[in-house]
């Protein structure tokens, strides 16, 4: 996201993948309303459900999200076979 790191409890990620998967199935319908607001309904809830890390923390990370502003071919090139998070 560009705004450092966060640690996100396991039990967080089942939220955090339905939102994946709701974008994923708007980079797959290609509709770019939907997509941004898909994108930003899965930042905001990392943003919310997250801890965040100090800025000098080298923990490696398991999930990298784009930036709000990512185009959606670019998001589209970071999906893995899992989406953005994996199950």
């Amino acid at each position: 996201m560009g705004e450092g790191q966060l640690d996100i409890a396991p039990g967080d990620l089942t939220a955090l993948n339905k939102l994946d998967d709701e974008l994923e199935a708007a980079i797959d319908s290609g509709d770019e309303t939907r997509f941004r607001t898909a994108l930003h309904d899965l930042l905001d809830n990392a943003r919310k459900v997250g801890r965040v890390l100090p800025e000098d923390s080298l923990e490696p990370s398991e999930l990298i999200l784009p930036p709000a502003d990512a185009a959606m071919d670019e998001v589209r090139k970071m999906l893995g076979d899992e989406g953005l998070i994996p199950d």
